[in-house]
């Protein structure tokens, strides 16, 4: 009975300090703030310095913003020393022209800042301005931000990027009046 009780005690530790690690990493993940003024996005384009700001535009209802943000939470700290990530709701009416003046249609759609610089994209799209879509995994956002990043700090407001084709998402551009 005494070796029975001793393997309850130890398996009863066991669990409880995994409990406590995987509450530590629960609470020190990053809660990605959520823009809905165009003086809030001012502020952060304007106060992120010597770091990429990255603007995710979508909206929460939305599954492909929602995939998109679980893998920006999880890189956030991964970048974290050199990027800064934030989201916008699109459906506030206090960011329309933030929405219209990077003429955002598609969700989600993330735009990239280096020192209030907008920072453009060359994933061989016809649109340079932002990154359409979501990105395949972990991995990819933060090799693009990496680049970003290195780009900018040499000068650069466009850097090429270093996905391949096929984990480019693909998109038509429809203009109006045309």
């Amino acid at each position: 009975k005494k070796s029975s009780s001793r393997f309850h005690s130890v398996w009863g530790l066991y669990i409880l300090k995994r409990q406590i690690r995987n509450h530590r990493e629960k609470m020190e993940s990053v809660l990605l703030p959520t823009l809905t003024k165009k003086e809030e996005i001012d502020r952060i384009i304007n106060n992120t310095i010597d770091k990429v700001l990255v603007l995710r535009f979508g909206r929460i209802s939305d599954e492909n913003c929602l995939l998109l943000d679980d893998i920006l939470e999880k890189s956030a700290r991964d970048v974290s020393k050199f990027a800064t990530v934030a989201l916008v709701d699109v459906d506030s009416d206090q960011v329309q022209v933030y929405v219209n003046y990077f003429d955002i249609t598609l969700f989600p759609s993330t735009v990239f800042f280096f020192n209030a610089h907008h920072m453009k994209l060359d994933s061989g799209t016809a649109d340079h301005t932002k990154w359409v879509g979501k990105f395949h995994e972990k991995q990819d956002f933060i090799d693009v931000v990496e680049v970003i990043f290195r780009g900018a700090m040499k000068g650069k407001l466009i850097v090429h990027c270093p996905l391949p084709p096929e984990r480019i998402p693909k998109y038509q551009l429809l203009y109006k009046d045309v």
